[in-house]
């Protein structure tokens, strides 16, 4: 198994709650990552024979015996994700849009758990536009507020966001977040917000209008027993069992949100992944609330 260490990401919507799960005070903490690797930033390792290295460097060591080999770098970015203020209005390619903008095989789909729901009850997600003509106008006229549908949702509930979705969690919100590892947002409005210098963010409104479809919009699902299958990855929710076993020839993500655990002797935190090897477990009576993620095979 092996034990990430946990990446705090400073973001200009990002909020306190998430000094909670690392005892690190802060107020514009937008992102927890569990797992995160990608060129240049990724977890280190905290136990074993690669402790002290990143797992953008390891993975390749092992990526082949999972037949995951078509990946450069591990292909799912897990964290705890805070909206202190709402996220700009967004969304991510799909695979031939990645390809074709980017030069890259690889979109972006994501979905969330609410741990804690948006102040509002809603979030951005679908196209309000009738057709391809009224969306074109809103764009160059700039409407993206009055273009963008909402979602009502509720603490516990999971959306799944396709690429070309048009998106975006609110003020408020506290998410589990699973995404299949890729580097492309496009944003087309944020509220006009400014950092630190006075800048305001880039927008991408060119490749944002090439990515979108309209005709997408996510619906509202809740954990069953069962895990639930996207394309690319699958997730399930884990509470109330006093250990766990990866019972599935694939390497899976075992997330800690409520609780902590011991494991290889140490005590690993809230908002922590550990990468399990088939066959291993862990002792999870300590732990209220889990997940267990996975990249499927294909």
């Amino acid at each position: 198994m092996l034990i990430l260490k946990r990446i705090i990401h400073n973001t200009i919507w990002g909020g306190s709650k998430i000094s909670q799960y690392t005892g690190v005070e802060g107020d514009s903490i937008g992102h927890l990552y569990s797992l995160y690797c990608r060129k240049g930033v990724s977890n280190e390792i905290l136990n074993g024979k690669w402790k002290g290295q990143c797992l953008n460097n390891i993975f390749p060591l092992f990526k082949e015996d999972f037949h995951l080999s078509h990946y450069e770098y591990f292909p799912l970015t897990l964290a705890l994700t805070e909206a202190h203020e709402n996220l700009s209005i967004q969304v991510h390619p799909n695979d031939k849009m990645a390809n074709e903008l980017e030069h890259n095989a690889r979109g972006k789909r994501e979905s969330w758990y609410f741990i804690e729901a948006p102040l509002s009850g809603i979030i951005i997600n679908g196209c309000t536009c009738l057709d391809e003509e009224e969306e074109q106008l809103m764009i160059q006229r700039g409407q993206f507020m009055e273009m963008a549908d909402t979602l009502s949702v509720k603490k516990g509930d999971y959306v799944y966001v396709e690429p070309g979705t048009l998106h975006a969690i609110t003020a408020g919100s506290l998410v589990y977040e699973i995404e299949e590892g890729s580097d492309y947002t496009y944003r087309f409005y944020d509220y006009d917000r400014v950092d630190a210098q006075g800048n305001k963010r880039e927008l991408h409104v060119d490749k944002a209008t090439s990515s979108l479809n309209i005709k997408l919009k996510s619906v509202v699902k809740t954990y069953k027993q069962e895990e639930i299958k996207e394309m690319t990855y699958s997730t399930k929710l884990i509470k109330g069992i006093e250990q766990y076993i990866n019972k599935s020839n694939m390497l899976e993500c075992f997330t800690t949100v409520i609780g902590t655990l011991n494991a290889e002797g140490m005590q690993v935190p809230p908002g922590s992944t550990i990468i399990l090897w088939p066959g291993e477990e862990l002792n999870t009576h300590q732990i209220e609330l889990s997940f267990v993620s996975k990249i499927l095979e294909g």
